[in-house]
């Protein structure tokens, strides 16, 4: 008798065991098919970018003797180059003679064409709702409904870093974001 008692507890304990598991394991595929989402809208989003950039690069006239440094290897040696030679990125460059169109740097129309991807935009969007408060990425995390463990939170942390990177919003200290 008392070994079938045992066996019942056992059975109890291990289902119990299992549902904890099974509960807990649904959180994390949701979490990963959230994080999935993000990477397949961030993939999308450089490959609609890359697309553009083939374009432009397909596109452009026959380059003067002035833009040979834009083929170099390195950029800083490009810029640097040609820093002299030609305006910001962010100004129009005069009508070309042989196109008689005015065009713009790369960078500034790839910055014309720059997208996020769904985290980011919630993001942005939870800062544009607080300005001016500094916040954790926990915070944020939970504000998003992505705090159910720490890999929808890690996500959260490193979009905040991209941000931070890309200068759309500010780190205020250590853990602490704000918006610009």
């Amino acid at each position: 008798m008392i070994p079938a008692i045992r066996a019942a507890d056992s059975i109890k304990t291990t289902a119990e065991s299992l549902q904890e598991d099974l509960s807990r394991l649904e959180l994390q595929k949701r979490a990963l098919e959230r994080e999935l989402a993000a990477v397949a809208a961030h993939l999308d989003s450089v490959q609609r970018a890359l697309g553009a950039l083939s374009t432009l690069m397909n596109s452009t006239p026959a380059r003067s003797s002035v833009d040979v440094h834009a083929d170099t290897e390195d950029p800083a040696q490009a810029h640097s180059a040609d820093s002299a030679a030609e305006p910001s990125a962010d100004t129009a460059v005069p009508p070309s003679p042989a196109g008689g169109r005015k065009r713009r740097s790369l960078r500034a129309q790839a910055s014309d064409q720059q997208t996020y991807g769904k985290l980011t935009e919630q993001i942005l969007e939870y800062f544009a709702s607080v300005p001016g408060t500094e916040v954790r990425a926990r915070d944020v995390a939970a504000a998003l409904g992505r705090d159910t463990d720490s890999g929808s939170i890690n996500a959260v942390r490193s979009t905040l870093d991209r941000l931070v990177g890309a200068s759309r919003i500010h780190r205020a200290g250590r853990g602490l974001y704000r918006a610009k």
